[in-house]
């Protein structure tokens, strides 16, 4: 890509003034600690920035309702007992949370609000990796963003010095090189270094290290990193100006039920006055380009003429399964 970030992914529209929206990943942690630490040498503390707090909405049979129109209290109370009495190892989210909070609870809410926070489907994702508990830093922000997006972030480290940056580059295959390694481009240059890292899609990581001229590194190692499946999201981003928005209450989003998208994540959280902003994440091939934005078009309730920017933005996530655990450990 031409681009540093990855899933970190400030969207800016120049149209609209430099107006930005984050079309991957969408707020930070103070249980973040290893990002926190190098938000400190980055000298990026000062910078954070708090979210205003605005709620979610469920967005069912085309119509904007509130979290609690889904929710079977009774339901709940009955079922959260073995919550308690359950262990979540070697259970999916759906086997650990379906009984846990009710079935009709789980398929009207809890499984659309777990699809929305890992933006994909959340059934077979292993319960024990859904919500992990970490350690707080409570001098800093629970939860919080940049003034520019938190594409601020990878754009600090691309800055330091002593950092060779290339972007839009196309990496052929990777060889054993003595103790190090020898990275062959698809342009036809070489480079070599000492000790490599490798920061991309498992599926792309198990081809490069499996590479025809010999392994790079043991294919049991390769095989297990290659069975780590990936879901492809396709994200609208829209910048919409706040005037044409006037009937809509400012939200943290929608959480999707039965639609072709598994959430929208708007930018109220940062008001700017002029412009509003919104991350629609569909489900790959569910919709035409045309017909998602009709359809983002309808959640907001204003006419495509309204939209003042457009982008649309492909992003891939792990997809992860039971037993990942045991996974990592043998690549380890």
């Amino acid at each position: 890509a031409e681009r540093v970030g990855g899933c970190i992914n400030s969207q800016g529209f120049p149209d609209c003034g430099g107006f930005w929206v984050e079309a991957g990943t969408h707020t930070c942690y103070n249980s973040y600690g290893h990002l926190l630490d190098i938000l400190g040498d980055l000298g990026l503390m000062a910078r954070l920035t708090p979210k205003a707090k605005v709620s979610f909405f469920l967005w069912r049979d085309g119509k904007r309702q509130s979290i609690f129109s889904a929710l079977r209290l009774w339901e709940l109370l009955r079922s959260m007992p073995r919550l308690f009495t359950t262990k979540k190892g070697g259970l999916s989210v759906r086997d650990y949370y379906a009984p846990g909070l009710g079935a009709a609870n789980y398929r009207d809410l809890f499984g659309p609000a777990f699809s929305a926070v890992i933006c994909q489907e959340a059934d077979d994702f292993p319960a024990d990796l859904l919500f992990r508990r970490k350690p707080r830093r409570k001098e800093v922000l629970r939860s919080f963003t940049l003034p520019q997006g938190l594409s601020e972030i990878p754009l600090a480290m691309a800055r330091q010095p002593g950092l060779a940056l290339r972007t839009g580059q196309t990496l052929h295959e990777i060889r054993r090189d003595g103790a190090g390694f020898r990275l062959l481009m698809a342009d036809g240059n070489e480079l070599s270094c000492a000790t490599l890292s490798l920061a991309t899609p498992p599926d792309v990581v198990a081809r490069l290290l499996g590479a025809p001229a010999g392994p790079v590194v043991d294919q049991e190692a390769v095989a297990a990193i290659a069975g780590i499946g990936m879901r492809e999201i396709e994200s609208l981003v829209l910048c919409v100006s706040a005037q044409a928005l006037g009937h809509l209450p400012p939200s943290a989003g929608l959480i999707a039920v039965g639609e072709a998208f598994n959430a929208m994540v708007s930018r109220d959280y940062l008001a700017d006055g002029a412009y509003r902003g919104f991350s629609f994440h569909f489900r790959p091939g569910a919709l035409t380009p045309e017909d998602q934005q009709q359809r983002a078009c309808a959640a907001l309730g204003i006419a495509p003429v309204a939209i003042s920017g457009l982008a649309r933005v492909h992003n891939r996530l792990p997809a992860l399964r039971v037993g990942h655990g045991e996974r990592v450990a043998r690549i380890d």
